[in-house]
């Protein structure tokens, strides 16, 4: 967008967005007017009403749109295609069956949910979740019939989203650390700390608690099972194979990006950058499903037509998850190009926090006004930065400043976030049981990822 300087003031900008919010609330919940057409309608009536040039309005729409969907699209065809293959070839049912024999029916969700944890680490959340999403699916039908998605798919996406938000390599604390100068090993090594009390409190304890009130069926994302199952299923090494190859890859390339950055490794050198490509969240699902095509495919006697019809009949599913996410990400588009986030920080920033409650609270607000964790994160940080780095503070309280400030920017995941609806429509949620579910998730996390930091903050400055 061409420069523009927005002459609203704060108060009617967030008025603006609190009613789009519940417009999109109403249209959804009340009158049931399809979330994708919602979203767009809401999306133009809102940039209009903040004074955007009228030249600009289709580029803010489409821009946000087509930047979401850039990758969001390719992550979940890739992911369904994947899960489409081994669910189709028998394999989910093999790792579920031996992970529920390993652990236990009880323990099952459990189970399921640290797995996730694991993966979580070099793998970005949607990334994660769609890679996991045919386990959890296929878990829940061997324990109970398939009859409840959401005590097995919560606790799993909670796990994703911890690691996700408060470690690097991820790209939200990398750039936040980076913006407050802050040390990358203590941001994590004190991140380490913090998510397994996280992920325990807030998706584990969270997850079946809510899991157990609001019973959910699994959808038929990945088809259904048993009907058609294969008499002779892939081994189970094959399938943990198969599912840790992206895994691995994309671990390679966040590895080669944390040697780049203390100087181990050349990042303008060939190699380093054609692993980097391998390891791209697209390209390793990419890479796996070309694999997982010749392993459970033509080595099994399936290929042909045949194979183009079971790759293709993996994506009428989940042609409407991508487009709604797709939408959610143009309302938060709207809202940051308006400068609504900006105006609800530059108000907050003049109020005169304690730093460490001034960046959780900025980054909240953000999180609430434009939707994108990231961009909350990364903003938040930018603003508090100079603060930050003239406040005398220790590298331990610089690091649990940039923690706190990650807990900000999960707070609450709503209708304008592009992961509500990726986490809602790939479980089969409706808007009410997602914000029931979902975004009271985010809340906690985000509550309790403070109160963890803000111990460690105050012992360091005790000791200071």
């Amino acid at each position: 967008m061409d420069e523009w300087n927005q002459t609203l003031g704060a108060g009617p900008l967030l008025g603006i967005a609190a009613a789009a919010i519940a417009l999109i609330l109403l249209l959804i919940i009340r009158f049931r007017v399809h979330a994708f057409l919602t979203l767009i309608l809401v999306s133009l009536l809102t940039v209009l009403a903040t004074g955007v040039p009228l030249g600009e309005v289709v580029d803010v729409l489409t821009d946000s749109f087509g930047s979401t969907l850039g990758t969001v699209a390719l992550l979940i065809a890739l992911g369904a295609m994947l899960g489409k293959l081994i669910e189709h070839s028998g394999g989910a049912k093999v790792l579920a069956e031996s992970l529920v024999d390993a652990v236990g029916e009880k323990r099952a969700v459990l189970g399921l949910s640290f797995a996730s944890l694991l993966i979580g680490f070099p793998i970005f959340f949607d990334a994660g979740l769609v890679l996991m999403l045919p386990i959890i699916f296929a878990v829940a039908r061997r324990v109970d019939g398939g009859t409840n998605v959401l005590l097995y798919g919560i606790p799993a996406a909670a796990a994703f989203s911890v690691m996700h938000v408060f470690l690097p390599p991820h790209p939200g604390p990398v750039a936040a650390t980076d913006l407050f100068d802050a040390n990358l090993g203590l941001v994590l090594l004190i991140g380490l700390v913090i998510v397994l009390p996280l992920w325990w409190v807030a998706g584990y304890l969270w997850g079946t608690w809510i899991g157990r009130r609001i019973v959910h069926p699994v959808p038929a994302l990945f088809g259904t099972v048993d009907d058609d199952q294969p008499a002779e299923p892939p081994r189970l090494a094959t399938v943990i194979g198969l599912l840790a190859l992206p895994v691995v890859l994309i671990l390679g390339n966040t590895g080669l990006d944390a040697l780049a950055q203390v100087g181990a490794v050349d990042a303008d050198a060939g190699w380093v950058q054609f692993l980097a490509i391998l390891g791209s969240s697209g390209v390793a699902l990419l890479i796996a499903v070309f694999v997982a095509m010749i392993v459970l495919g033509r080595r099994r006697g399936e290929e042909g037509t045949a194979m183009e019809k079971l790759l293709d009949s993996s994506l009428g599913p989940i042609s409407s998850v991508i487009l709604i996410t797709g939408a959610g990400g143009m309302f938060g588009g709207v809202l940051r190009a308006s400068g609504i986030g900006d105006a609800l920080a530059g108000a907050l920033e003049a109020v005169g926090l304690p730093v460490v409650l001034a960046a959780w609270l900025i980054a909240v607000l953000l999180r609430l006004a434009q939707g994108s964790a990231t961009v909350a994160l990364v903003t938040s940080a930018g603003l508090v930065a100079p603060a930050v780095l003239e406040g005398g503070f220790n590298p331990v309280q610089i690091a649990c400043i940039v923690l706190a400030t990650a807990a900000g920017s999960v707070f609450a995941s709503h209708v304008n976030d592009s992961g509500f609806w990726l986490v809602g429509r790939l479980m089969g949620l409706d808007v009410k049981t997602t914000l029931k579910t979902w975004t009271v998730q985010q809340t906690i996390q985000s509550v309790a990822g403070f109160l963890a930091v803000l111990p460690i903050f105050l012992i360091a400055g005790a000791f200071a």
